[in-house]
């Protein structure tokens, strides 16, 4: 069986770097880096320009900060309640359950946090925010994300979930993970079975597909763990440079993951997070892709396409309504609540 690569040196033995990967030499910005064996076999490896390398090979270009870029573009900081929970929408939160990821993409957004080996919550931790959630009736759903969730074991997803409920036995839980598309034989009936345990309030599997080429056999199969089990499916994708930014790759990739009982919910611009410029689009070409998209799919098909404003302005569509100009290669958006935000191009 094919092996992960878990550091550069391997990654150098296996493979004939680009110029901007041989240059890359990590620093403050990075992440570590991880490929599971499963994401290994899916890379086309005589391909330099492979999309699905894009999203896992390091690139020198992760240790420039272009501008406006920082390590919490979203100011997620400033919206924790504690250093796990966070409290940015009145009728959700985010619980950041881990830092640890199977395998680490280089356009993360929660780069601040993820990749930092400090691992799961502890119990003081989990205990902490379910009592703030119990007491703040006004939220209604919980992320658990991180990181990834699934990379804890079942006993520990067991507990966390357990304590949510004990205090919100209500609450919608949302289970974000890469994993399906990472490392899908970590899904099991037993799993889904522990899961389904909890059921006083519905679950949400929240995915992240990418490429239609991300959407094998074995992702279909673990994602169907979910829905044959009454856990509906939604993806949330990230807009990539060489990765899916043309019309026709979204077009496959909305269509077949509908085909696959997975609602294409999201498509994000790319966050100005710290060293991933490289990998954003241009905002006219999102905003020109999300135009072909409304002609192409169904309404079951279309995603949502938004942007995450800088300086915690919060999620906006990229539609008309929300763009007040575009001056000097900057964009203005308004935010839900009015205030503007700028955005580079």
């Amino acid at each position: 069986m094919e092996k992960g690569i878990h550091s550069f040196d391997e990654l150098k033995k296996r493979f004939t770097l680009t110029e901007n990967e041989a240059a890359y030499k990590g620093g403050n910005n990075s992440l570590p880096i991880s490929i599971t064996p499963h994401y290994l076999s899916l890379i086309q490896s005589d391909d330099p320009q492979d999309p699905l390398r894009k999203q896992v090979f390091p690139d020198c270009r992760e240790e420039k900060e272009e501008n406006l870029e920082m390590m919490d573009p979203l100011e997620e900081n400033n919206y924790s309640i504690t250093p796990r929970l966070v409290h940015r929408y009145k009728s959700r939160v985010a619980f950041l359950t881990t830092d640890i990821c199977p395998m680490y993409c280089r356009h993360c957004f929660r780069r601040r946090f993820t990749g930092n080996l400090v691992g799961p919550a502890n119990d003081d931790e989990i205990k902490e925010a379910a009592l703030y959630v119990g007491a703040h009736k006004e939220v209604t759903e919980i992320l658990l994300t991180g990181g990834d969730l699934f990379t804890m074991s079942d006993a520990k997803i067991n507990h966390m979930i357990s304590m949510f409920r004990m205090y919100s036995p209500h609450l919608i839980i949302r289970l974000c993970t890469r994993m399906v598309v990472t490392e899908p034989s970590r899904f099991t009936k037993q799993l889904i079975d522990l899961i389904k345990q909890h059921n006083t309030a519905p679950f949400y599997l929240l995915t992240q597909f990418n490429h239609p080429r991300e959407i094998c056999k074995e992702s279909i199969e673990a994602v169907s763990l979910f829905v044959d089990n009454g856990i509906p499916a939604l993806n949330q994708t990230v807009m990539l440079h060489g990765v899916n930014d043309n019309a026709d790759t979204m077009e496959e990739l909305c269509n077949t993951l509908l085909f696959h009982r997975i609602k294409p919910y999201y498509v994000f611009q790319g966050d100005l997070v710290s060293g991933t410029a490289h990998l954003r689009v241009h905002l006219d070409k999102t905003r020109q892709i999300e135009k072909d998209m409304r002609e192409r799919l169904s309404g079951l098909a279309l995603p949502n396409f938004m942007i995450d404003l800088p300086f915690g302005g919060g999620k906006v569509p990229i539609s008309d309504s929300y763009v007040e100009s575009c001056s000097h290669n900057i964009w203005t958006f308004k935010t839900i609540d009015g205030t503007k935000r700028k955005y580079p191009n």
